[in-house]
């Protein structure tokens, strides 16, 4: 039978939803409950069911039947048989293994007798002893068991409870330090709350840059009211963290410290930074991690989980008695380690869509934005001739995006710009020709935040970063982010950098995309472009002329 239904499913587990359809959003909204968007055609999106995909909706209480339900009524075609045992299959396999303490030692409840012999298989190198429900295992490897069940799709729900840390007593401010009232938004209050009646005690938040994913921090923080590490992706990062946690609660700097570099300072409330976990001068010396997770946290706060290093998984292993908090804007990962998020920070507890916030007012209104120029004769003629990853590199630096950034910034004069790139010699170029200020990985701190202050303050208007202004930057006045390289096709990437621009504002921010026409960028920008389209966001394409300095289709930028 066939019906007029926005989805195809194929055997595969791909799943084509038809742009025009005029249940189009409301399948959309379904389908990102439990499948991953993977593609996005101007009339067709690629969504494809994994099992991650399923255990996280599962873990999060989305029904079996509800899947079904969604599925059936919107395909266009009955449900290919394959595909609804697959879901049985996996869906159903999260909850199968649970984790609980008996008297100290691990217990493996199996809830499935036909898995019993294959665990047993897979745990061969583990020192188990079987019992009625499953097997006995050291609580010192519960989190190498759940990596090795992970690798076989097996995931583990993991009840079995965590070390308390010291108590740390605080309270959060009504009114902050700068005078200002302070209180929760309604989604972080509700993030919070599920964290804190999570069984698991332990999983992911997502929320978009922006949303205030560092005061969901503090806020579980303040609900557990012990002793926490913080894990930031860089020194600013972590200086943000300091702010926010002196601004708005009752915690003094006597409670925070530094383990960095320049500063190794245990205290209650400790900052860090991944490199820094990992770093050691020799092969003899023991990493930091060594020295921090010995210490009684209550809690340990993995900032920007969706970048976390390989070595920061193996770490994590050997610490599952203690509670973990992951923030992430999203949950892809170019490496494919999702799983590894999964089984070893924990499930995904709570999302809250970019668009619903941005309808609501608690971030920016974006205007998104790809703008193609072409490469001119001779290096076009260039790029031809040149291998794969020349070819992205040459495509990049096009010399004609010069063009387009200066008809931007001339545009948006009055607004606050940041000029966000990959390549270091093309944005050093970017800072002579325009004459703004470059800061990169090798800008030294003190500089670095002196720059920060300027533009927060409204001193400096425009600003370039290198890869650097990707994660936890707080530039709140930022309204127009002009993007003119970056990694490939990274979807994770373009989450960091459209967050640059969604603190609240009184005008719509403008994200802008420069891309070389005709080339190899092209492709990557539409990888990009899934992370847009899936968070609900749509983009509209203009092509600028460098020798007339115009924009089709300009009538289109507000």
């Amino acid at each position: 039978m066939t019906r007029q239904g926005a989805l195809t499913i194929q055997t595969n587990r791909t799943i084509l939803v038809d742009t025009h359809h005029e249940a189009f959003e409301e399948v959309q909204k379904y389908l990102s409950l439990f499948a991953e968007l993977t593609k996005t055609l101007e009339h067709v999106h690629f969504y494809r069911i994994t099992p991650i995909s399923l255990w996280n909706a599962a873990a999060n209480g989305v029904s079996f039947q509800h899947i079904l339900d969604t599925l059936q009524t919107f395909s266009r075609y009955p449900v290919p048989k394959p595909v609804l045992d697959f879901i049985d299959e996996h869906f159903h396999r999260y909850g199968q293994v649970i984790f609980s303490n008996q008297d100290g030692a691990l217990a493996l409840i199996i809830r499935k007798e036909t898995l019993r012999e294959s665990i047993g298989n897979y745990l061969k190198s583990f020192d188990l002893t079987p019992t009625e429900e499953g097997f006995l295992a050291s609580m010192e490897d519960r989190g190498s068991i759940k990596a090795t069940l992970i690798k076989h799709l097996i995931p583990v729900k993991d009840l079995a409870g965590y070390e308390r840390g010291a108590k740390l007593p605080f309270s959060l401010r009504k009114t902050t330090l700068s005078g200002a009232k302070f209180s929760l938004r309604f989604y972080q209050a509700e993030a919070a709350y599920l964290f804190s009646q999570w069984k698991e005690g332990s999983g992911v938040i997502v929320l978009p840059c922006g949303a205030g994913k560092t005061i969901v921090g503090i806020a579980i923080m303040h609900d557990i009211q012990e002793n926490t590490l913080i894990i930031a992706t860089n020194l600013e990062a972590l200086h943000q963290w300091k702010r926010e946690l002196l601004d708005k609660t009752t915690l003094s700097a006597h409670h925070i410290g530094e383990y960095t570099s320049q500063e190794k300072s245990i205290r209650p409330v400790t900052l860090t930074t991944y490199h820094m976990l990992v770093h050691r001068k020799s092969s003899s010396e023991d990493r930091h991690i060594n020295i921090l997770t010995q210490y009684q946290w209550g809690l340990i706060i993995y900032d920007e989980v969706h970048i976390l290093p390989a070595p920061i998984f193996r770490m994590t292993t050997a610490i599952q008695s203690k509670r973990r908090l992951g923030l992430t804007a999203t949950l892809v990962r170019e490496d494919n380690q999702e799983g590894e998020v999964f089984s070893l920070i924990g499930p995904k507890i709570y999302e809250y869509g970019w668009k619903n916030l941005e309808q609501q007012g608690w971030i920016a209104t974006a205007k998104c934005y790809e703008i193609r120029v072409p490469l001119s004769g001779e290096d076009f003629d260039t790029y031809l001739k040149a291998s794969h990853r020349q070819r992205f590199r040459i495509a990049s630096e096009n010399i004609n995006k010069l063009t387009v950034i200066e008809y931007l910034l001339e545009r948006f004069r009055d607004q606050n710009i940041l000029i966000i790139g990959h390549f270091l010699e093309q944005l050093e170029e970017i800072s002579r020709v325009f004459g703004i200020p470059l800061v990169t990985g090798q800008t030294p701190t003190e500089e670095r935040e002196k720059l920060y202050d300027r533009f927060r303050n409204g001193t400096l208007t425009a600003l370039v970063v290198s890869r650097v202004g990707n994660f936890s930057i707080d530039l709140p006045s930022a309204n127009v982010a002009i993007q003119v390289s970056g990694i490939f096709g990274s979807r994770q990437e373009e989450a960091q950098r459209l967050g640059r621009i969604l603190r609240p504002q009184s005008q719509d921010a403008h994200f802008f995309t420069i891309v070389s026409q005709n080339t190899i960028e092209e492709e990557f920008a539409k990888r990009r472009q899934m992370f847009l389209i899936e968070k609900g966001y749509t983009y509209e394409v203009l092509y600028f002329t460098p020798k007339s300095k115009t924009m089709v289709q300009e009538v289109n930028i507000p």
